[in-house]
């Protein structure tokens, strides 16, 4: 890894996950360059030592000086650079960024010498769900007909461009299937972020009766840095950990903190008519509905991962939820969170 002619072309290098995977590689001796877009205010988080370059996912050309190595070096890509909706609806720019730009990543990676490896950062979402009870599992053909959403439809997309570019070119490359993430370093805020802020504070009187499945973002990180190292060409690893229901994650959270536990939880058809009820009001005041119907699905289908592939070839480990949980809050009460 402390390879001087090693480099480590990370895309996405400021958000949440690239931010951990460029500190872990920084931790680890490794030469690294962080892409970004330009103007972008996140770079002043981007650790030293890192070299920082410009360029646009959808724009081609932007790209090359990022790729350009010196004379017989090694580069391997971390193509973790997407857009994230929750908004099931058609978005011509996720589709740009997530499906058009993973493209041209591929394209200069079979075109740039000493480039020997790429991986991409694909989602769980991208692979269809599976019945209730029954673990999901890689697979090696993907459909986006068969998986809900814009998002994991361009996931979908890129995550075939990446394997038949594997087998139709000789692109050297793996593919990750992270699920979904928490942890310290949520700069943006996210989605879970937000949903402890609430907890924490006490402003959910009410939980919702469903499951989700989230990842350490340092486990995740570990497990790309791995899989550049260790995942085999055309091949595909699922990063997730065990379902945790919204009851069990609330009350890891409140208990970090000594807060009062939520004590009642509503089903999920109940709410999920109330939020459709929500959405018909939205379309008339043209508000952004307080409960999309869209992320209410996401607690009521199937959660359940098998790892076992990635624990096997990557060294895949992903800590207790409890730890995770813990470090999350500790790190939200260092930014004045809660």
């Amino acid at each position: 890894m402390s390879k001087r002619n090693t480099y480590f072309l990370v895309t996405g290098a400021a958000g949440y996950l690239g931010l951990t995977v460029t500190n872990q590689l920084i931790d680890r001796g490794a030469h690294v360059r962080a892409l970004v877009l330009k103007n972008d205010p996140a770079r002043r988080y981007i650790p030293a030592g890192v070299d920082i370059y410009e360029g646009d996912l959808t724009d081609k050309e932007t790209l090359r000086a990022f790729f350009l190595l010196p004379q017989g070096a090694e580069g391997r890509v971390l193509h973790i650079a997407g857009i994230v909706t929750g908004d099931p609806e058609f978005n011509q720019k996720v589709f740009d960024v997530n499906v058009g730009g993973t493209r041209n990543i591929i394209d200069l990676c079979l075109e740039t010498p000493g480039i020997t490896r790429m991986v991409y950062c694909s989602s769980t979402g991208a692979i269809p769900d599976q019945p209730i009870g029954t673990a999901t599992h890689e697979v090696n053909h993907f459909d986006p007909a068969l998986v809900p959403g814009c998002y994991a439809q361009t996931k979908a997309i890129a995550s075939q461009e990446v394997l038949d570019a594997c087998h139709q070119k000789g692109l050297h490359a793996c593919i990750v299937h992270p699920s979904g993430i928490m942890g310290p370093g949520d700069l943006a805020y996210g989605e879970i972020t937000k949903t402890l802020v609430r907890v924490l504070r006490g402003e959910l009187p009410v939980g919702i009766d469903g499951d989700f499945n989230l990842c350490d973002v340092r486990d995740l990180a570990n497990g790309i840095i791995n899989a550049a190292e260790k995942g085999r060409d055309g091949e595909c690893y699922i990063l997730a950990n065990e379902p945790v229901t919204f009851k069990a994650f609330s009350d890891m959270a409140l208990e970090a903190i000594g807060g009062r536990k939520i004590h009642i939880f509503l089903p999920i058809p109940l709410v999920m008519t109330v939020a459709k009820m929500l959405e018909a009001l939205s379309m008339i005041t043209g508000k952004k509905p307080l409960l999309p119907s869209f992320y209410i699905s996401q607690l009521a289908k199937n959660n359940c991962f098998d790892s076992t592939k990635a624990r096997k070839e990557l060294d895949y480990r992903c800590r207790p939820y409890q730890e995770t949980i813990t470090d999350h809050i500790r790190w939200m009460q260092s930014e004045g969170l809660l």
